[in-house]
């Protein structure tokens, strides 16, 4: 396979997203984008995993697994309220990550 030329803005962009690949693939699943619209919804009260099977037509393992991949990337956090775990959005520093690519996108191309 034939390598590319890249110039120095361009490498710095594509690095950047290779660093960020992780919050790439979690957003890339339709799911977890759900997830995140109806916690984005619920800023201040957050959901539990209860609240969030009630709204989505997959199951609570499934809500479980979507939820564990976007704490891993700091997307959501959770709070223990006696045997249940309260989910909200941790977005600036996911939003402060996918700004950078963006703006090293954008100088790229300048």
């Amino acid at each position: 396979m034939e390598e590319v030329t890249m110039e120095p803005k361009q490498k710095a962009a594509l690095d950047e997203f290779i660093n960020d690949l992780d919050i790439l693939n979690a957003l890339a699943d339709k799911h977890r984008q759900q997830i995140i619209i109806l916690l984005g919804s619920r800023l201040k009260q957050g959901m539990t995993v209860g609240d969030i099977t009630t709204q989505l037509d997959i199951s609570q393992p499934a809500v479980s697994h979507h939820l564990k991949i976007l704490r891993s990337v700091n997307i959501v956090d959770s709070t223990r309220n006696g045997l249940e775990n309260t989910y909200h959005l941790t977005l600036d520093d996911t939003l402060e990550r996918l700004e950078r690519i963006v703006k090293l996108i954008r100088e790229s191309n300048a």
